[in-house]
C-alpha cells in the first residue's frame, strides 16, 4: 500500500461467526485496512456504525435479529456516512435491488476471490459502486426490462373474477359498476400483465402470484 494512502476502517456484519472470524483474519492479515468491529445482526450493525463510524460496512443480508435490507435502509436514514458494502451469498432480484435501492455502495457475492474483495473495498470507500458481474447483469436487465405496474385494487377484484369464470356483466353487477367500467379496468390489466386475452391475463395472475393470495 502506498505510504500516503490512509487505512481503511472496516465494521463486519454477518450471522456467523466463522464468516467473521475468516474476514477478521484477511483483512488484518493484509495492509491498509483495520477491522474496527464486528455485529452479528443489523440492528447491531446500526450501533455500531453510528458508534465506531468505519469507512466501510461489509453487510451479509439475511440474518436473524435483523436483516441487512432494515439496517441499510436505517444507515441511509440516519446519514450516517460509512459506506455499505453487501456481501452474501444471495444474488436474486428480491435481495439485489431493494438492497442498492436502500443505499447500499455495493454488492459482491461471498464467492468473490480474496483479491477482488479487497479492491471492492477500496472502491466502496471511495464511493465507487461496485458490484459482482452476476448482479450488475441483473441490474442492466431489470433497467431495460422494469417491472410492470402493480394492478390497482379494484383491477384485481375484476381480475379474480375472470378467474372465476365471471362474465363482464356479472362482474359489473357485483362490484357495482358500469361494464364499460369493467371493460377499462380489464383494458388496464391486459395492459399491465402484457396479455391481450382474459386466458391468458388469468394464467399471467396465477404465474405472478397476483391471483391465488390469501
Amino acid at each position: 500500500m502506498p505510504e500516503n494512502m490512509p487505512e481503511i476502517t472496516l465494521l463486519l456484519v454477518d450471522d456467523h461467526p466463522v464468516v467473521r472470524n475468516g474476514l477478521r483474519g484477511m483483512f488484518e492479515a493484509a495492509p491498509g485496512f483495520t477491522v474496527l468491529g464486528e455485529a452479528p445482526d443489523g440492528v447491531r450493525a446500526v450501533e455500531l456504525a453510528t458508534e465506531l463510524e468505519p469507512d466501510v460496512i461489509l453487510m451479509d443480508l439475511r440474518m436473524p435479529g435483523g436483516g441487512g435490507l432494515d439496517a441499510i435502509t436505517e444507515l441511509t436514514r440516519r446519514g450516517i456516512r460509512s459506506k455499505v458494502l453487501v456481501l452474501t451469498t444471495w444474488d436474486t432480484d428480491t435481495d439485489t435491488l431493494p438492497a442498492i435501492e436502500a443505499g447500499a455502495t455495493g454488492y459482491l457475492l461471498k464467492d468473490a476471490p480474496q483479491e477482488e474483495l479487497f479492491n471492492a473495498v477500496r472502491q466502496a470507500a471511495e464511493g465507487r459502486t461496485v458490484l459482482s458481474p452476476a448482479v450488475a447483469s441483473r441490474l442492466v436487465t431489470a433497467v431495460r426490462n422494469p417491472a410492470p405496474a402493480p394492478l390497482a385494487a379494484r383491477e384485481r377484484q375484476v381480475l379474480e373474477l375472470v378467474a372465476k369464470g365471471t362474465s363482464n356483466r356479472d362482474i359489473a353487477r357485483e362490484l357495482f359498476i358500469s361494464e364499460a367500467t369493467v371493460k377499462t379496468h380489464l383494458s388496464h390489466v391486459f395492459t399491465k400483465l402484457g396479455v391481450t386475452d382474459r386466458a391468458a391475463a388469468v394464467a399471467k395472475g396465477y404465474d405472478q402470484g397476483i391471483l391465488g393470495r390469501d
